[in-house]
């Protein structure tokens, strides 16, 4: 044997010893994921829970500050990264916060780019932006929140997913977009018509960009019943309202969480498993969907309602 065959064995295992000394690549280590809706929420918990499987996670939201702040939460917890110069991206670590309005696909197409510009690509979109209209003391709600709904609710998670299929395609890897939906979408009731239809249109949506997108991008949704806490849909005069609604005993007196959390407990005592919905339980339903654990499962929707009989069989 000669000094350089010596020498390359003695070198290789050096390095196989310090390759075993590195920690284990977690599940979603090199994935960049986009999370619409990221500022506050169920959004803001599925970034939370991206980021801690490695993934780097941009926070998109209507509220650029929320956005921001919930980027600069991840940051805090898994370290900063490096600016790129002349983008306006200004941290490319684990997690950046950018502003994306739904209904404009010019701002949809910006976020995207910087996103690109950010981390180079992109593997995966969530989609959990959403609002909520409660009808007036007529029972009905205007003809702009209908048609706002509806922009937001289900032509916004398409406006989404048709762009970031354009960068998907090019890239030619395989991606994963989700939706989150509601188990209102399949549970008719009185005082949310614009909402339960937007969500039902959202579940078809789903199912017809599954077909549209195959085989290369995995598209499925998340239905959630109700969550209260975390959410902007849940403003205190709403929480009153539904407490009224729903004859549950409250007083004027109590803060906004206290309202929110009997709302919640209200909540939970419809569900089989009398268990309050909380946006880590949809982030956890998320993570599976986006990682490779279910990446043979395209076009469904994996509902995490603690358990309604009148959502059976979606």
């Amino acid at each position: 044997m000669d000094r350089k065959e010596a020498f390359d064995i003695g070198y290789w295992s050096l390095e196989e010893a310090k390759l075993r000394r590195l920690p284990q690549e977690r599940e979603l280590e090199r994935q960049i994921v986009a999370v619409i809706g990221a500022g506050a929420g169920i959004g803001k918990a599925a970034a939370h829970r991206l980021a801690k499987e490695g993934a780097h996670v941009v926070c998109a939201d209507l509220d650029e500050a929320a956005a921001k702040q919930s980027a600069q939460e991840i940051i805090a917890k898994h370290g900063e990264g490096i600016g790129v110069a002349g983008t306006g991206v200004s941290n490319c670590g684990p997690a950046i916060g950018l502003s994306c309005d739904v209904t404009d696909r010019s701002s949809i197409v910006r976020m995207l780019e910087d996103t690109l510009l950010a981390y180079g690509g992109l593997d995966s979109v969530v989609v959990t932006a959403g609002v909520f209209f409660p009808p007036g003391e007529s029972g009905r709600i205007e003809d702009r929140q209908w048609d706002r709904t509806f922009a937001i609710n289900v032509t916004g998670a398409y406006i989404l997913a048709d762009e970031a299929h354009k960068i998907f395609s090019q890239q030619n890897l395989a991606a994963s977009i989700v939706i989150t939906t509601s188990a209102n979408a399949v549970v008719a009731k009185k005082g949310s018509l614009a909402y339960d239809a937007s969500k039902a249109a959202a579940n078809h949506l789903m199912r017809e960009l599954a077909v549209e997108m195959a085989p290369l991008v995995r598209v499925n949704a998340v239905a959630p019943a109700t969550v209260v806490k975390g959410s902007t849909m849940f403003p205190r005069h709403r929480a009153i309202a539904s407490l009224t609604k729903y004859g549950v005993s409250f007083d004027e007196k109590e803060s906004t969480e206290e309202l929110r959390e009997k709302l919640s407990a209200f909540y939970a005592q419809r569900s089989l498993t009398r268990s309050s919905i909380e946006p880590e339980d949809q982030a956890e339903a998320i993570f599976l969907l986006v990682s490779n654990r279910l990446s043979k499962t395209t076009g469904h929707i994996l509902p995490v309602d603690g358990g309604l009989q009148d959502g059976f069989l979606r």
